[in-house]
């Protein structure tokens, strides 16, 4: 079966391992939610930082 996927344009660059190792200027301190907001990026969407709306 083909891929529905299209070719990735040459002139995007790469994205670097998520992780403190894999930075060029990592934070002195690093923890599970900094791992997960790393992780997880580039997102589609933002994450909720629950507000809430009547």
């Amino acid at each position: 079966m083909p891929s529905s996927r299209a070719p990735i344009p040459a002139d995007i660059p790469e994205v670097r391992d998520a992780g403190p190792d894999a930075m060029e200027n990592p934070p002195n301190s690093w923890d599970e939610v900094d791992e997960t907001s790393d992780e997880s990026f580039p997102a589609s969407d933002p994450p909720a930082h629950g507000g809430h709306v009547d």
